[in-house]
């Protein structure tokens, strides 16, 4: 039996964290810090991990994804999805309401809704609890996907009150996430998203509902399917209700008391529509009170009560001049199309990706071609079409470079991806971004080496590879800028204390296509060492446990290069470590200790230990030892003299132990 404390605890963390996470992605005003959520999240999680029985439908920790699904099921909507009439001009709007004014007799009110650009959803509530969510489909069956509407954190899976509706909204992809979504994708070799509409549905359409929940989506609700659910009479009440119970609206609505002001709002909005944080294609105007709305009927496949004005493209016209193909730090070439400037939604663009071969061929796009331009998301310039009646007579079909256009390595093109890639490892394009994410934290670490130096290196040819970094001497930093005597001993102990790190983290820092760090220890912590993992067949790299095929084929392929064992070779003789000095997996899950899965900061002079000393050991008994203090840092060692990191961690109520306590806690955990 669970004590009836802790189901209380379970009870109000539950509550808690639902009414922080309405105020933080419905209200868009959170009442706390992110730490303080974190801390009661995981409160509940440790909870819930001890007393399963404990957790609920309504469980902030059930939105997380981790459902692989068979497929979707279909759904009947009892009260069908009706799509809208669209109108494309004033003169439609005014015949729109001249139609509404004649079949009831006088004036009426609207209510203007920004048309949101994302998916249709339909939300069914059973006292309170949310049972199903589903696609519009054709308006009378739709598909399934509950489990994937339940990772989107706008959505409430428990209403404030216990009523029972279904109500209908948009599922979009926010801007933000649309770019950052497509940049990703981009970098992997992967088929980008045209617009965020279409990664909204992608999205919702993953039967592994954790894709889904790294989607960043978001809802705004705008109906219900039986307005006799409500207590209003009229859309504008309504949509405040609908807030009121917990739902995301939109705030940009306005009640408008005659079709002149229709207009005018839809004037403002077509000029801000750039600046929002989402894609709009329009506005939809509806009669606002309900009761009209029933006198006026429906259509077979529309109401007569509202309509969707749909603004005008915002496109331009202008020349492509040349493709530029700039590599990336894992090598994928992106073409650019260079074009004679010109003014698209507010601005002056005279560069636009085209992504990929594929998309090249796709359109047809040519050196010379006319073409047609447009912002994806209100933000990416993007070629919508060729004006193929204007091309030249002499134009010739685009060629794809088929060696890298700045070392001329003849480039390559994976299986299952749509990019081209330069696999030299010593591609001077891709050395800059190479040597700053060598030195990262999460790779080699090396502290001291920033981009600003590490760009006066290269400049001054004093690294060609991240090998090179091994063999540079005093002399050779004082003669950078703002390098002194102190700063160039600290970045060569730096420098030589990496050679030691683990040789995930340097497999990781080499950038091996699609192999993050977890993938990189998973393969090292199986082969032990570099060279063994350099000899490995994509088989035997395909049957470890969370990796695939396209890791396999890459990381093969990527040490097939003569370049590339040339480096490990200059690696090697520099006294860089080889071998996997983590724990197993099976190690860590034997180990006792309170550093196990928590974050730990080390700041101040330590007695007892070094730095580094410290930080293994920690890590060794399942912890991560990072280097600035966040809401995500679970401890903070302070030694003598800690400064800044101290008060920050103060600050965060971070808990500050010091070195006295880490020494005990290192000594009584077990491995």
């Amino acid at each position: 039996m669970v004590e009836d404390s802790v189901v209380k605890r379970a009870k109000e963390l539950r509550e808690q964290l639902n009414q922080y996470s309405y105020e933080y992605y419905v209200k868009d005003a959170p009442s706390v810090e992110d730490f303080v959520y974190d801390s009661l999240y995981q409160e509940l999680v440790d909870i819930e991990n001890r007393h399963p029985e404990l957790v609920t439908e309504d469980s902030p920790t059930q939105r997380v994804g981790g459902r692989v699904l068979e497929g979707f099921e279909k759904v009947v909507h009892n009260v069908p999805l009706y799509s809208l009439n669209d109108v494309f001009n004033k003169e439609d709007i005014t015949a729109f309401d001249q139609r509404v004014q004649k079949a009831l007799g006088h004036q009426v009110s609207y209510t203007c809704e920004l048309k949101i650009d994302g998916l249709s959803v339909s939300l069914r509530y059973e006292d309170g609890k949310l049972v199903q969510g589903a696609t519009r489909g054709d308006g009378s069956v739709g598909e399934d996907i509950t489990e994937n509407l339940k990772t989107v954190r706008s959505i409430p899976l428990k209403l404030k009150n216990s009523v029972t509706l279904e109500a209908r909204g948009e599922c979009y992809m926010p801007k933000k996430s649309f770019m950052r979504l497509n940049q990703n994708r981009e970098e992997e070799g992967q088929d980008i998203f045209a617009n965020p509409r279409n990664a909204a549905a992608g999205s919702l359409r993953q039967l592994d509902t954790k894709i889904t929940a790294k989607r960043n989506l978001s809802t705004f609700l705008y109906s219900v399917a039986d307005t006799n659910s409500l207590s209003s009479s009229s859309q504008y009440e309504a949509l405040q209700e609908l807030e009121d119970l917990g739902f995301q609206t939109n705030q940009e609505r306005k009640l408008c008391r005659s079709i002149d002001e229709v207009w005018d709002y839809i004037e403002d909005f077509q000029e801000k529509r750039g600046d929002l944080p989402y894609e709009i294609d329009g506005v939809v105007i509806k009669v606002n009170d309900f009761d009209q709305q029933e006198t006026l009927g429906y259509t077979v496949k529309a109401p007569r009560w509202a309509i969707a004005y749909k603004f005008p493209p915002e496109e331009a016209q202008t020349v492509i001049r040349d493709i530029q193909w700039p590599v990336g730090r894992t090598g994928v070439l992106t073409p650019t199309a260079i074009m004679d400037p010109v003014k698209v939604a507010g601005t002056t663009v005279s560069r636009a990706s085209l992504h990929n071969d594929d998309y090249i061929q796709e359109k047809d796009i040519r050196i010379n071609d006319k073409v047609v331009i447009y912002k994806a998301g209100d933000i990416i310039p993007e070629v919508a079409h060729v004006i193929f009646e204007e091309r030249d007579k002499d134009s010739e079909p685009y060629q794809a470079p088929e060696t890298c256009p700045v070392c001329g390595s003849k480039v390559v093109h994976l299986d299952e991806e749509v990019a081209l890639r330069c696999i030299n490892p010593k591609c001077p394009a891709q050395i800059k971004e190479g040597l700053n994410h060598f030195v990262s934290r999460n790779a080699m670490n090396i502290e001291g080496l920033g981009p600003r130096i590490l760009d006066q290196m290269y400049e001054n040819r004093l690294v060609k590879d991240v090998a090179d970094l091994y063999y540079l001497e005093k002399e050779d930093l004082l003669g950078l800028e703002k390098i002194k005597d102190k700063s160039a001993n600290n970045i060569l102990n730096a420098i030589a204390e990496s050679k030691g790190r683990s040789a995930d983290r340097l497999i990781f820092g080499l950038g091996v296509w699609h192999v993050g760090a977890k993938a990189a220890k998973i393969l090292l912590e199986h082969f032990k060492t570099v060279r063994a993992l350099q000899k490995a067949s994509k088989e035997e790299i395909n049957s470890l446990y969370t990796l695939g095929e396209t890791i396999a084929d890459s990381v093969v392929t990527y040490f097939s290069k003569k370049e590339m064992d040339e480096l490990l070779t200059k690696l090697e003789k520099a006294g860089v470590n080889f071998e996997y000095l983590g724990k197993t997996s099976s190690e860590l899950a034997e180990v006792t200790s309170v550093f196990k899965d928590k974050t730990v900061v080390l700041t101040g002079k330590l007695n007892q230990y070094t730095r580094s000393e410290a930080k293994k050991q920690i890590e060794n008994l399942g912890g991560k030892v990072t280097e600035s203090v966040s809401k995500n840092t679970d401890i903070v060692v302070a030694g003598e003299d800690a400064g800044s990191k101290l008060t920050k961690a103060q600050d965060l109520n971070v808990t500050v132990w010091q070195e006295d306590q880490m020494v005990e806690a290192l000594e009584n955990s077990s491995t």
